[in-house]
């Protein structure tokens, strides 16, 4: 089944300190270097979604999109621009702070999706809403939902409905402040 990889990097790294999350360098490299090295052999079209920095990613040599809808609207906004851009039906999302994922994450979230059009990582313990596969159908859904002013990835999720996929916890890992960049 073709899949489009979309890596959310357009948010305003408030816990890290404003910096852009995906350009934070992680053990010699970007943090985003680690997501497309992990991401981009599972899928057959990859996206960054970012709102700033662009032409640092578009070095990356992928497709860069922006949100359409104003002023950082969270993660949401960002799949929604990827669902609009994608040429396939499916959407990996994956935010750009999770150096680790699995090698194995599209192919298990795409066995989960037996009759659900999203499907979610979790690690045992909590869920990670951000990692999703989800189909491009939802795409007038979401809209909706975020006119309305809502924006938990986890909300839209529960509204309509999930499989999820447990993996390994360290591969769920994910970098969120200059304190968890240092503690890993």
């Amino acid at each position: 089944m073709a899949l489009t990889g979309l890596i959310l990097a357009g948010g305003q790294g408030s816990r890290m300190g404003g910096r852009d999350k995906g350009l934070v360098d992680y053990r010699g490299r970007p943090l985003i270097d680690y997501v497309i090295a992990c991401v981009a052999p599972q899928v057959d079209e990859l996206l960054i979604s970012a709102n700033r920095n662009l032409s640092e990613y578009a070095q990356r040599g992928y497709q860069i999109i922006t949100d359409t809808l104003p002023d950082f609207q969270g993660p949401l906004a960002g799949v929604l621009a990827g669902l609009h851009a994608s040429k396939h039906e499916w959407v990996l999302t994956v935010p750009c702070d999770m150096p680790h994922l699995p090698d194995d994450l599209a192919i298990r979230l795409l066995a989960a999706n037996k009759d659900r059009t999203i499907v979610v990582a979790t690690d045992g313990l909590r869920i990670h809403p951000a990692v999703m596969l989800i189909h491009t159908s939802l795409s007038g859904k979401l809209a909706a939902y975020l006119q309305s002013g809502k924006r938990s990835v986890h909300g839209f999720q529960e509204m309509e409905g999930f499989a999820s996929v447990s993996f390994d916890a360290a591969e769920m890992q994910n970098i969120n402040s200059p304190d968890e960049l240092a503690q890993i």
